[in-house]
């Protein structure tokens, strides 16, 4: 038996199949569930309580099935680690175990678990208790994208920006890498509400969503609504260099919409200013790099709108009307 299984099974088109982590040190009753699950699920697998922290981390599953007896870490333990971890919280575990007295079920409700299931394994039991759990898991992923959409561009909102904002200046930090952000401001935007109305205001709105999620798509990057015609990107692991290259794609993507604005003063099309700023964090928070981006964005604006302005070259910008 592999350390790491992950097979897919035949399943209709477009149907979600879920991921699911099974942790048991015996072989035998690894290969059990395998038989039980793998035609309807993609399975990972692992034979110690370290090793099933790691999959965890790297595969995020959609549920665990944990044996609590493990030669390492115990699958108690494991549970405690993952309800302190930020990342796994919310994925539910399972716990299979060949313990019925009232303490042991105790233990692994206090341990943080979401069920049992008991050995030697009702096959019935097991998948009704599989499958449920795994509905309740992506009612609870699927509340959560809503919480943090912005309702009108389907980009991510004010919150949801700011936890990520605050997750990669850690993360940054601790790598050692420059994290940069994009404010955005579309130019005019209160003259475009009053020639055009506030639906085709709307509509501007959504399609200048599309094009900045169309030029910034890099594996990590995130692109936000900051607030009315503002957005922002977050951009993990970009130096000087890469925060004016995907500037400049931002303001391409947005010029080839060609969206006539009439009453801008700036240009016939919708345009945008952009203020960027990058560093290596280094203590404090990320909203002192969302300050300096800021900053930028003012100093663009200051400077005639429709251009990108990065943060180290700033020279005490004067603020300037939106």
């Amino acid at each position: 038996m592999h350390s790491h299984i992950a097979v897919m099974a035949p399943g209709k088109p477009g149907v979600r199949r879920g991921r699911i982590l099974v942790a048991d040190d015996q072989p035998a009753n690894l290969m059990l569930l395998y038989q039980l699950l793998s035609n309807e699920y993609e399975l990972l697998a692992a034979t110690g309580g370290e090793q099933a922290l790691a999959l965890c981390r790297q595969e995020l599953p959609d549920l665990v099935l944990l044996d609590v007896v493990m030669p390492d870490v115990d699958g108690l333990e494991v549970c405690r680690r993952m309800k302190r971890d930020d990342d796994l919280a919310a994925i539910p575990v399972v716990f299979v175990t060949a313990g019925t007295s009232d303490t042991q079920e105790n233990a692994c409700w206090e341990a943080g678990g979401a069920d049992f299931v008991h050995k030697p394994v009702n096959p019935n039991t097991l998948r009704r208790r599989v499958r449920s759990h795994l509905q309740l898991k992506w009612q609870f992923d699927a509340l959560q994208a809503l919480a943090f959409k912005d309702g009108l561009t389907g980009l991510a909102n004010r919150r949801h920006v700011d936890e990520r904002m605050a997750e990669e200046w850690r993360r940054c930090g601790r790598a050692a890498m420059s994290l940069a952000i994009l404010m955005i401001d579309v130019d005019h935007f209160k003259r475009y509400n009053d020639h055009y109305g506030h639906q085709a205001g709307d509509a501007c709105l959504m399609a200048l969503a599309g094009a900045l999620s169309g030029a910034i798509n890099r594996p990590g990057d995130l692109v936000g609504r900051f607030g009315g015609e503002e957005f922002i990107c977050v951009l993990p692991e970009t130096d000087a260099t890469g925060v004016g290259l995907i500037a400049g794609r931002v303001v391409a993507a947005v010029a080839a919409l060609r969206m006539p604005h009439a009453a801008s003063g700036v240009a016939r099309f919708v345009t945008v200013s952009i203020g960027g700023a990058f560093a290596i964090p280094a203590g404090g928070e990320a909203t002192m790099l969302v300050q300096q981006a800021d900053a930028a964005l003012y100093a663009a604006k200051s400077k005639g709108r429709a251009q990108v302005v990065v943060a180290d070259a700033l020279r005490d910008p004067a603020p300037a009307d939106a």
